[in-house]
C-alpha cells in the first residue's frame, strides 16, 4: 500500500564550505609565564585590499513531498487530491492510486498549514498538516478533526482562512475522538493512532480495522457540521453518537460494545472482481438459453451455465438467491433477479466500491456499490451477501415484495411560480405498484412503521409505479415520498411549503432541524403488505436506511443539476399561461414524446461541480380526462429514462402503467396521447449512503 520512499525524488542540501578563516593561535596567549589572559580569533582571509569578501547566497529552498492513504475502510481509489497552502494556493493536483496512495510534491517556498481535500463524486473527504512534508491521511475521522477546527464545519472555509490548523489544535481533536472511540477500539484489539499522521494500509489492520467498523457522517449545514459515528454491530443493532463540529467535547461510544466481525476490504473488492469477471464473458457462455452474444435471452437460474457466474452464488448455484419476491432469471418482460446476465447490453458492466453497510439480524452483510455499463450508465445500490469459506456469496433478501427507503433530498424549482420554490427533506418510501396477469393491483394497502412509531398507510393507484400515501381521511396522495420538513427557497416567502403543495405530504407537525439531527443514520422501517385478496396473508418484511434525512441546511449546500438558460425561458413561454406542457394530436413527423435537449440538439442541463449527475430523468403529468378536453386532468402518471452520468440529452416515450392508465397513445403506445399534460420533471441521483437527490423543475403554478 501506498509509495515507497525510493520512488520519490530526492533532495539533498549541500552546505558550502569556504575557506576564508583562519583559526589562529595568539602567541601571547600559548605561552607559559606572563602575560595573563589571550583567546582564539576567527580573522578573515585579506581580499587584497583589506575588506572581508560577500557572503554566498542562501542555498534555494527545495521542493518538498506530501504523502498519505485516502481510505473509507476499503481504499478511496481514483478521487481527486487537491492540497492548498496557507495563502489558499492549491500546490498539488493528483489522484488517488488503486490502493488509496497518493503523493504530491509541493513547490518550493510552499507554506504550512495545508489542507488536503480528496473527492469522488458528491463524496469529499479532508486532512490537515502543519508541515509541507511527511505524512497526511485522508479519512473520514480526519475528515471529523478537520471540520471540528472549521468554524463553520465546512473544511472548505479553512482554504481561505487556514489559521485555526495548528499542531496543538489537531492534538487536541485527536486525543478528543480516540477517547470517544476507546470501546471499539478495546474490542478490536487496536491501539489508539494518529489518523492524519500514523500508518494507513487499506487491509484491514490496525487503523484500516477500526475505520472498517465504523460508519462516519459528517454534513455542513451553513453554521457547523453535523457529525454522527456508527458503529457495525454483530447484532445488527446501530450504536452511535452523534454531535455538533462546534460541541466542546465528542460524547463517548458505550462500553463493551459488540463490534462485528467484518471481512477486509480485499474480500469485499474480490466479491466485486468477482462479479466483474462475469459480466466479461460473452452472453452465449453466461447463459445457456443465448443464441447469439448479441441479443437477449430468457431462462432460469439452471440457464446460467458459466462458471465464473455461478460461483457468485451461496453453494454455488444461482437458484439460491431470492431477492424481492424474484429468482434468478429473465422473462420476456424483462424481469427476474439479475436480469441483467440475460442481456448482451449488460456485458463488461463492472462493479466496484464495495462497501460492507451493516450486519442483518440473521448474521448475512449489507453491501453498497456502484456498478457502470459500458454506455456509461451508473448507480449505486445494495447487495445481501453471506460469508462463506473467507469469501463472500450473494444471497439475497430473502424477502416476497420489492420496496425500499432512501433518505430523499429535493429542491424544487418552480418556474412559474419562482416565490415559492423550496427546499424538501424526508423518506421516499418506494414500493412496487404489482399487478397481476390483467394489471389489477396485487396490494389494497401497505402499512409503514417508522423508525419513531408513526404508522403511515400506502395505496395503489392507476397509471403509478409505485403506492402512494394515503391521508387520515382515506385519499391518497399522489406521492410516495413522506417529507419530514420543508422550507421555502426564499427568505422572503412566508409561511411553508405543505400550505399551497397539497399534491405532497408532510407531517404534521413537521420536524425541527434539531429533530432531524437526532435521526439515526441506520433507522429501522417495517413493512406489512395486505393483499387485494383477503384469503392471502400480509406479510411483514423490514429496512435500514444508510443514512438519516439531510436537515434543510444541509440540503442548501448541495449543488444540483439545473437548465440552461435558454431552455428555461422558452418553457416559461410555454407554460406561463397553463402550468403545464399540453400534447396535440400524435403524428410521426412531430412525435409526442419529451425532447429534453436544447436548441441544436445541445445540453438538455447542467451539472455543476461537486453535484450528482442524474442517473434517471422523470416526467409526471396528467392522462386526459374521459377525452381530449384541455385543463381537465384525468389520472396521474410518471415515465422515466435511465441516463448516464455523462449524458446531457434523452428522449423520454410513454409507457403505460396499469389497465386503467390513458395517458399513452391507443395507436402507437410510445407516444403521448392527446390532451395529456406534463407539468413537471425531476433530475434524480442516488449516491453511496443511498440518498436520494431530487432537482424537480416545477411547471405548474401556485397561488
Amino acid at each position: 500500500m501506498g509509495v515507497t520512499p525510493s520512488e520519490f525524488p530526492s533532495f539533498v542540501r549541500r552546505p558550502v564550505w569556504l575557506a576564508s578563516t583562519v583559526l589562529v593561535c595568539a602567541l601571547s596567549a600559548c605561552g607559559g609565564g606572563g602575560g595573563g589572559g589571550g583567546g582564539f580569533a576567527l580573522l578573515p582571509t585579506s581580499s587584497g585590499n583589506g575588506a572581508a569578501p560577500a557572503p554566498a547566497p542562501a542555498p534555494a529552498p527545495a521542493a518538498t513531498v506530501l504523502t498519505g492513504v485516502a481510505a473509507t475502510g476499503a481504499p478511496f481509489a481514483g478521487a481527486v487530491v487537491r492540497v492548498t497552502d496557507a495563502g489558499g494556493q492549491v500546490v498539488c493536483s493528483t489522484e488517488t492510486q488503486a490502493q488509496g496512495g497518493y503523493s504530491c510534491v509541493l513547490p518550493a517556498g510552499t507554506q504550512a498549514p495545508l489542507l488536503v481535500r480528496v473527492s469522488r463524486d458528491d463524496e469529499v473527504l479532508y486532512s490537515a498538516a502543519v508541515k509541507v512534508e511527511g505524512t497526511a491521511n485522508v479519512t473520514p475521522l480526519t475528515t471529523v478533526v478537520v471540520s471540528r477546527l472549521a468554524p463553520d464545519g465546512n473544511p472548505d472555509s479553512l482554504t481561505a482562512s487556514p489559521a485555526p490548523i495548528t499542531a496543538e489544535a489537531l492534538a487536541r481533536q485527536v486525543d478528543q475522538l480516540n477517547a470517544a472511540l476507546q470501546p471499539v477500539l478495546a474490542a478490536l484489539g487496536v491501539s489508539a493512532a494518529n489518523p492524519l499522521t500514523d500508518t494507513l494500509v487499506a487491509d484491514g489492520t490496525g487503523q484500516d480495522k477500526l475505520l472498517d467498523a465504523l460508519s462516519v457522517s459528517s454534513r455542513a449545514d451553513g453554521t457547523a457540521a453535523n457529525i454522527e459515528i456508527t458503529v457495525k454491530t454483530a447484532d445488527g443493532v446501530p450504536v452511535a453518537i452523534s454531535f455538533r463540529s462546534s460541541d466542546t467535547e465528542i460524547p463517548a461510544l458505550p462500553a463493551n460494545v459488540q463490534v462485528a466481525q467484518l471481512p477486509p476490504p480485499d474480500v469485499v473488492a474480490a466479491l466485486m472482481q468477482r462479479i466483474t469477471a462475469c459480466y466479461a464473458l460473452p452472453l452465449t457462455q453466461r447463459v445457456g438459453t443465448a443464441s447469439s452474444d448479441s441479443g437477449t435471452a430468457v431462462g432460469g437460474a439452471a440457464d446460467v451455465v458459466a462458471p465464473a457466474c455461478r460461483q457468485l452464488f451461496l453453494s454455488d448455484d444461482p437458484a439460491t438467491y431470492y431477492q424481492s419476491g424474484q429468482r434468478v432469471g429473465r422473462n420476456a418482460n424483462n424481469n427476474g433477479a439479475w436480469a441483467s446476465l440475460f442481456r448482451s447490453g449488460a456485458t463488461g458492466m463492472t462493479f466496484g466500491r464495495g462497501n460492507v453497510a451493516f450486519v442483518r439480524g440473521n448474521g448475512d452483510l449489507v453491501l453498497s456499490y456502484r456498478w457502470e455499463d459500458r454506455q456509461g450508465n451508473s448507480d449505486f445500490d445494495t447487495l445481501a451477501v453471506r460469508q462463506v469459506d473467507g469469501a463472500l456469496k450473494l444471497v439475497g433478501n430473502g424477502y416476497d415484495y420489492a420496496a425500499s427507503v432512501t433518505p430523499y433530498a429535493q429542491h424544487r424549482e418552480l418556474l412559474n411560480s419562482p416565490a415559492y420554490s423550496s427546499y424538501g427533506t424526508g423518506y421516499d418510501i418506494n414500493i412496487n405498484n404489482r399487478t397481476d396477469g390483467s394489471g389489477n393491483p396485487v396490494f389494497s394497502r401497505v402499512e409503514v412503521l417508522t423508525p419513531s412509531g408513526k404508522t403511515l398507510t400506502y395505496v395503489p393507484q392507476a397509471g403509478l409505479s409505485y403506492l402512494v400515501i394515503q391521508r387520515g381521511d382515506g385519499t391518497p396522495t399522489g406521492t410516495s415520498v413522506l417529507r419530514v420538513r420543508g422550507e421555502y427557497a426564499s427568505s422572503t416567502t412566508t409561511g411553508n411549503p405543505a400550505d399551497r403543495e397539497s399534491s405532497l405530504y408532510f407531517v404534521n407537525p413537521q420536524a425541527s432541524e434539531d429533530d432531524i439531527r437526532a435521526y439515526g443514520n441506520q433507522g429501522r422501517w417495517t413493512m406489512t403488505f395486505f393483499h387485494a385478496d383477503t384469503s392471502k396473508p400480509s406479510v411483514e418484511q423490514s429496512y435500514r436506511t444508510l443514512s438519516r434525512a439531510l436537515t434543510i441546511g444541509e440540503l442548501r449546500q448541495l449543488p444540483m443539476p439545473s437548465l440552461p438558460d435558454s431552455s428555461r425561458a422558452e418553457l416559461i413561454a410555454e407554460t406561463a399561461a397553463t402550468g403545464y406542457v399540453l400534447f396535440g394530436a400524435p403524428s410521426q413527423n412531430e412525435r409526442n414524446v419529451v425532447d429534453l435537449s436544447a436548441t441544436g440538439g445541445t445540453d438538455g442541463w447542467i451539472v455543476p461541480a461537486g453535484a450528482l449527475a442524474p442517473t434517471s430523468i422523470t416526467v409526471y403529468g396528467f392522462a386526459p380526462f374521459g377525452s381530449t378536453v384541455a385543463g381537465q386532468q384525468g389520472n396521474r402518471f410518471n415515465d422515466s429514462a435511465t441516463v448516464r452520468s455523462t449524458q446531457r440529452t434523452v428522449v423520454i416515450g410513454c409507457s403505460s402503467q396499469s389497465v386503467g392508465d390513458k395517458h399513452c397513445d391507443a395507436g402507437d403506445s410510445t407516444q403521448y396521447a392527446q390532451g395529456t399534460t406534463i407539468n413537471s420533471l425531476q433530475f434524480y441521483a442516488r449516491n453511496a449512503r443511498q440518498v436520494g437527490v431530487s432537482k424537480l423543475i416545477g411547471l405548474y403554478k401556485l397561488q
